[in-house]
């Protein structure tokens, strides 16, 4: 099943180095990829999806190993090394303000991981101070992320993983720092 989404996700990334995303259609994507919309709908609910899709995978391979095979640094360094990597990729999903944008995705993933990781160390719920923190550092993060992106990711993965780390809020450094 997971053939069909890289060939349609290469299509979309070969479409996006010339293409605006707004303006790819999915008739576009599934002429690209060589499959029907049917083949397409079967797998994705949207382009969006077919984005964010992409986007999942970056995240298995980076920050979801952070307190597994890595600290959070090395797991940021890891997230903006893909994204440099595949740069006119990320340029176009990041541009998109869409309900089901990556940037929201981004946001939701991280924040949803990060609380995980954060009450299963707690062993409970966050308090409510701490959850707000948490949603401000994270909304902050996408934010930097995409004017890293919008600015041609001019800034190294490492340095950008360091101001990241650094912008943390007291409050979190020792939650998520110890992973």
């Amino acid at each position: 099943m997971d053939d069909i989404k890289y060939t349609l996700s290469d299509a979309a990334k070969h479409l996006m180095q010339t293409e605006d995303l707004e303006k790819i259609s999915v008739a576009a994507i599934c002429r690209q990829a060589g499959v029907s919309r049917q083949s397409f709908y079967r797998n994705f609910q949207d382009k969006y999806d077919l984005v964010n899709w992409c986007f999942e995978k970056l995240a298995e391979k980076s920050f979801k190993q952070m307190g597994v095979s890595c600290t959070l640094k090395e797991g940021l360094v890891m997230k903006f090394t893909f994204l440099q990597k595949e740069k006119a990729f990320f340029t176009q999903a990041f541009k998109s303000d869409d309900v089901n944008s990556l940037k929201e995705y981004d946001y939701q993933c991280i924040l949803q991981f990060y609380t995980d990781k954060i009450e299963n160390k707690l062993k409970h719920k966050m308090d409510r101070q701490t959850a707000f923190t948490l949603k401000m550092y994270c909304a902050g993060s996408i934010t930097m992320t995409v004017d890293w992106v919008n600015k041609g990711m001019k800034t190294s993965p490492e340095e950008m993983a360091d101001l990241l780390v650094g912008a943390l809020p007291h409050s979190l450094e020792e939650l998520l720092c110890e992973f």
